[in-house]
């Protein structure tokens, strides 16, 4: 069952007309109706993660930010989508008011979630992968859930090929020494996230 039920905006988009405008806008396109897995709930519980994280950031606000920016464009395009929210941010944020090193910021946070990769030490890009990942750890009918919403996002895939894709992303994950950068995100979500994407991987 969908669940679009919007979060509130963040504060700085509430200030200004363009502010405003923007908060519908980022609204409008989370709820887009081809949308399954990456829908308003997606946005909700992504906010949510942060909070518990958000000590760990250097710049908690921006971090928000770029979750409501994150998956803002999406077409099932790895990659294309996650530049296109960055490039949207960049082309929408400075008439709301923001100074240019926080939209710089917010843009490159959005450009890291493509393949969260980033450098030791970027506190603000692993509090917002830790959030992006959270729902790795949700319990197992949750998980479940999730792992069929993303399947139905790639339904022009054929099973086979999805499946086989699939597959490789989750062992790329379980090799990974460790799946959340933030301390927090460790205690938190990590053993249950291995014990999920171990439980796919057998399923598939």
């Amino acid at each position: 069952m969908r669940d679009d039920q919007t979060p509130a905006p963040p504060a700085c988009l509430t200030r200004s007309p363009a502010g405003r405008t923007l908060a519908a806008e980022l609204a409008a396109r989370w709820a887009e109706p081809h949308r399954r897995y990456h829908t308003t709930a997606h946005l909700r519980a992504v906010l949510a993660a942060i909070e518990p994280l958000a000590a760990h950031a250097a710049d908690a606000d921006a971090v928000r930010l770029a979750a409501w920016f994150h998956d803002a464009v999406y077409e099932g395009r790895p990659g294309w989508d996650e530049e296109r929210s960055a490039q949207l941010a960049q082309a929408r944020l400075p008439a709301c008011g923001l100074p240019p090193e926080r939209v710089r910021e917010v843009a490159r946070l959005v450009r890291i979630t493509a393949g969260h990769a980033y450098e030791p030490g970027d506190a603000n890009a692993a509090v917002l992968c830790d959030a992006d990942l959270a729902i790795l750890a949700a319990p197992p009918g949750e998980y479940e859930t999730y792992a069929r919403a993303v399947r139905e996002e790639y339904r022009h895939v054929p099973d086979e090929a999805f499946r086989a894709g699939r597959a490789v992303v989750l062992r790329e994950l379980l090799g990974k020494p460790r799946l959340f950068g933030t301390p927090a995100g460790r205690d938190l979500w990590e053993r249950r996230a291995r014990e999920n994407l171990a439980a796919e991987l057998a399923r598939l």
